[in-house]
């Protein structure tokens, strides 16, 4: 398939500018306005003959069901907006999008929801038609919303064959008292079970969370600016605001670990889980910027621990770790599959071996340049066509309202230390901030 020469220019240009301070990383151009409703839009012209990605971030998910008994409302919107309208009811609008040979989907998590679709720029103007529709007249009577909240529970059911979907759930329902993080995105089970009776409450979710300050749109690929503008003008303008902020409690701090065993209905290896309490996504933050080196170095696929369990001693099926990436103060997780019950105690104490090096050794510089490197190269070279760039991009602008955070995000990790590397570890990986999950199948 043809390079787009431009862009991989673009992106080569940026990754020469990496290693030195305060210089910008993102390789294209791009232009943010906001309309007087509050709706933002980011505009990011790139030589893609022909090609376009649409994509409309929710800046709501799973953390803004804060009233009781009402979660899994987010998830639930993400299926519903396939509805339709009077105008373009579901049927129809599937047709159009199919007529086009457009590619349309959708996602939710904690933080965000995203509505995505990619097609030919000469569509632009009736994909904004029928996208700013459904995002202001949206349209479904009682029966609809029944059989969709169905659909949801059949859903959850289906996740409950994941081993790691149960004790995931499990884990945030553990580890948060009041914050609403403590249930997962698609919702607590006897929430979702109810849902068929919660017509008129979605109607509000809809209402309050559905509206243009609380939605950033981004247009990327073949596209005038100036003229895209303009038609956003024309389609979105008349959108009316009245966003309602969500009444979400903060987390109180964590004093004692917390464990809890899971048995899981079907086979499976045993899942060890670990979790620790640490910071919201904050590109000032240090302590959270290296804790995001430590999930690799510690246990990412050249680390010490995982040549010992997976390939030496052949302990676990895997064993990886994730920083996270939220909006309020998450969970730094650290996920490993035993082979035998019987090692689970092992593996754990082998990981906490590690935990405690790290608190108390500083990482080998080379090691800390190097995956500094890895991870600013593989997210620029990962910008290659429109739906990559606004696919990379999403969350981002969904945890903060902006773009210009990529910048700050990269060239603050580059500045990270060694010395920074372990002061993170000895603040997050406190026995008091651990919640542990075992997960056993059946026998």
């Amino acid at each position: 398939m043809k390079k787009n020469l431009l862009g991989l220019f673009l992106i080569l240009f940026a990754v020469v500018n990496l290693m030195a301070d305060d210089k910008k990383v993102f390789p294209y151009n791009y232009t943010t306005e906001k309309l007087d409703n509050g709706l933002k839009v980011i505009l990011i012209p790139m030589d893609s003959p022909g090609l376009v990605a649409y994509y409309s971030i929710v800046r709501t998910g799973s953390r803004d069901e804060w009233e009781p008994g009402k979660s899994g409302f987010a998830h639930f919107f993400e299926h519903m907006m396939f509805r339709g309208t009077e105008r373009f009811p579901g049927a129809v609008y599937d047709s159009l999008v199919t007529s086009i040979g457009a590619d349309a989907n959708a996602y939710t998590s904690n933080d965000l929801t995203v509505y995505h679709i990619n097609f030919a720029s000469e569509d632009l103007d009736k994909v904004m038609d029928i996208e700013s529709d459904r995002f202001q007249n949206l349209s479904y009577d009682e029966r609809e919303f029944q059989t969709e909240s169905g659909a949801v529970y059949g859903e959850y059911r289906k996740g409950r064959t994941s081993p790691f979907s149960v004790a995931i759930e499990k884990m945030q329902d553990m580890a948060y008292d009041v914050h609403t993080y403590k249930h997962t995105t698609i919702g607590f089970e006897s929430d979702i079970k109810n849902m068929p009776n919660q017509y008129d409450y979605s109607k509000s979710f809809y209402q309050r969370y559905y509206r243009p300050e609380n939605v950033v749109l981004m247009i990327v690929g073949d596209i005038d600016p100036a003229k895209t503008m303009s038609m956003v003008k024309k389609y979105y303008s008349s959108w009316k605001p009245g966003y309602v902020s969500p009444k979400i409690e903060q987390e109180p701090a964590q004093n004692e670990a917390h464990s809890a065993e899971v048995s899981y209905e079907g086979r499976t290896l045993p899942l060890l889980i670990e979790g620790y309490k640490c910071d919201a996504f904050d590109v000032s933050n240090t302590n959270y910027l290296a804790s995001i080196f430590l999930a690799d170095l510690a246990f990412g696929e050249t680390s010490d621990l995982y040549k010992k369990l997976f390939l030496n001693e052949q302990k676990v099926e895997m064993i990886a770790a994730n920083a996270g990436m939220s909006r309020d103060p998450g969970l730094f997780y650290i996920y490993s599959m035993v082979k035998t019950p019987d090692d689970i105690d092992y593996v754990r104490q082998e990981i906490f071996k590690t935990l405690d090096f790290f608190k108390t050794n500083k990482v080998d510089e080379k090691k800390l340049n190097d995956l500094k490197s890895n991870m600013k190269y593989s997210f620029l070279m990962g910008l290659e066509t429109p739906d990559d760039v606004a696919g990379g991009l999403a969350r981002f602008i969904a945890l903060t309202g902006d773009i210009t955070v990529v910048d700050s995000f990269y060239n603050n990790l580059m500045k990270i230390t060694p010395e920074d590397v372990m002061n993170a570890a000895k603040l997050y990986f406190e026995e008091n901030h651990r919640n542990e999950i075992v997960l056993k199948g059946a026998k």
